[in-house]
């Protein structure tokens, strides 16, 4: 056993890689996409460090050229759930006694690999699979991922370093325990950061995890399942278990080991889990932790003192970077009527310049939507607006899935600030704008507070100080990350601890000590040097 206490290499945020014309990491790039689409690879679970196919299948499709298959992945049901949790239990007492600095280690050397010799893998399988652009994989599925993996254990040990006052005659110490049982990690197809998140901050202090991806994005997560494997994550640590919400989820949180639930996706789907996880309250050896990042209507909103050019670029990569397809991402926008016109112009000239497609043509600053259901759902929205007396479209409003899932940057501008598209989340290229009467500024900022039920993102935009001051405070509540004269987009680990309330989720703020927290059970231990010899109390000495 080590007998010191080692310092953790100081974490800084990764930098960027640019991919412009001419660069070297342009070209690898190029090369790494290549060499995925030609081949068509066979995804398994992995459980307790084995291969296991159970040849109920499902297929990985390019979302911007649905017709070019990826590859396939194996779909766990019950029995592999069962296999993946007594696995998951046998790895726990291992690697919970594991020193500290070793889970460490794991996590920095991840963090390499990552940013090392699998930068291009993971960034090109996250444009094919996932139709993210170059800049989109680059800034979460390298460097937002690597800068949990490198922060991460510095909130660790500062944490653990945390210990109690010891009067003279006693020595009080705390101890930072992983949870008992297991850890149900259930990731969204967005971001592979997420993705890479979620079962691997539990396993930092000592957790073991079950890990269901997201189905759509098997692909990227296969390959970083890969990684954990190479960064050293002994077997049954991590488990890998694709498959459909009810035959993974179902059997997991049956378990009467269900130790914690790290969650990012619907708001559906959380309460769901919530209502589960409290019907089985009664079964379970302990009181699972709930963590959740669920929906979120964000918004931008615009004061007449806002700088308008800087309101138009924010408005433009809130709203359609990453086809909208983000939790944080802007889709809804409250702007005063003396500023409008200016806005509108520039706004709508910008967007017509807007290119999107494949994303293998760099040129693109959109790709294609994830999946037919998610098209649908966003299709909908738009036809629903297009049949309304109460909405105008001022850009987009056109879609094509014949190819692959494109649906153009769409911005809707209503008159009913309580219109459907100002309220429900669509997770799609669809901006609502509301103009307000700028004498209806206090009115506005009452219907921002109160017209969704998420907060999670928002954005104030304003050069006049005491405005910025009243807008924050009268916002507090609506966002959990919130933005001044900037997009509601691109939370940095270290930076912007992300996270939102309300039905966004329960706040606790990923990338941050916080979060970390949440998977360990503290142990409060008193010693005494010494004990005392004698029962009694000198009150009760007679007089």
């Amino acid at each position: 056993m080590a007998n010191a206490f080692f310092k953790v290499p100081e974490p800084k945020n990764e930098p960027y890689l640019q991919y412009a014309p001419g660069s070297p990491e342009r070209e690898s790039l190029r090369e790494k996409i290549a060499d995925l689409k030609s081949q068509e690879i066979e995804v398994p679970l992995i459980i307790g460090g084995k291969e296991v196919r159970t040849g109920n299948m499902g297929d990985m499709v390019m979302p911007h050229n649905h017709g070019h298959k990826l590859g396939v992945y194996h779909k766990a049901g019950e029995k592999e759930v069962n296999m993946a949790i007594q696995a998951a239990l046998e790895a726990h007492k291992m690697w919970a006694e594991m020193p500290w600095e070793h889970r460490v280690s794991v996590m920095l050397k991840a963090a390499d690999l990552l940013t090392g010799p699998h930068r291009m893998t993971l960034n090109a399988a996250t444009m094919l699979g996932q139709s993210k652009t170059p800049w989109q994989a680059e800034i979460e599925a390298a460097g937002e991922l690597a800068d949990f993996y490198r922060f991460n254990p510095h909130y660790y040990t500062e944490l653990i370093k945390e210990q109690p006052y010891s009067p003279p005659g006693m020595w009080n110490r705390t101890e930072y325990r992983p949870l008992e049982g297991f850890v149900f990690a259930v990731t969204p197809f967005n971001f592979t950061a997420i993705a890479g998140n979620l079962p691997t901050a539990p396993a930092l202090v000592g957790c073991v995890s079950l890990w269901k991806p997201a189905s759509s994005s098997v692909y990227s997560n296969y390959f970083l399942m890969k990684i954990f494997e190479e960064a050293g994550f002994p077997p049954g640590v991590i488990n890998f278990i694709p498959g459909s919400g009810g035959q993974v989820g179902n059997p997991a949180m049956a378990s009467p080991e269900l130790a914690g639930i790290h969650f990012t996706g619907s708001t559906e789907v959380f309460q769901n889990m919530w209502k589960t996880i409290a019907n089985n309250l009664y079964k379970y050896k302990y009181y699972p932790r709930i963590v959740g990042e669920t929906g979120g209507k964000d918004f931008i909103f615009a004061h007449a003192s806002a700088d308008v050019e800087a309101l138009v670029v924010a408005t433009i990569r809130g709203a359609f970077e990453y086809q909208g397809q983000k939790c944080s991402a802007a889709s809804r926008m409250y702007i005063p009527k003396s500023i409008w016109p200016q806005f509108k112009e520039r706004y709508v000239e910008e967007v017509s310049k807007i290119k999107h497609g494949d994303v293998e043509d760099f040129e693109n600053f959109m790709g294609a939507i994830i999946d037919k259901s998610a098209f649908d759902t966003i299709t909908s929205y738009i036809d629903y607006a297009k049949e309304s007396k109460d909405a105008e479209f001022i850009t987009g409003g056109n879609y094509d899935d014949s190819t692959g899932y494109f649906v153009e940057p769409t911005t809707i501008v209503t008159t009913d600030p309580k219109f459907k598209t100002m309220e429900e989340e669509i997770f799609g290229p669809v901006m609502s704008i509301y103009v307000y009467d700028d004498n209806k500024f206090d009115e506005t900022l009452e219907l921002c507070d109160s017209t969704s039920p998420y907060a999670l993102t928002g954005a104030i935009f304003s050069q006049d100080r005491q405005v910025l001051r009243k807008m924050s405070d009268y916002l507090r509540n609506a966002a959990g990350n919130f933005y001044i004269n900037d997009k509601p987009t691109a939370a940095i680990v270290n930076q912007q601890p992300f996270g939102g309330g309300r039905a966004s989720g329960t706040n606790d703020k990923a990338g941050s000590a916080m979060n970390l927290l949440r998977w360990m059970s503290v142990r409060s231990i008193k010693e005494t040097l010494v004990p005392a010899k004698d029962w009694t109390y000198p009150y009760m000495n007679a007089e």
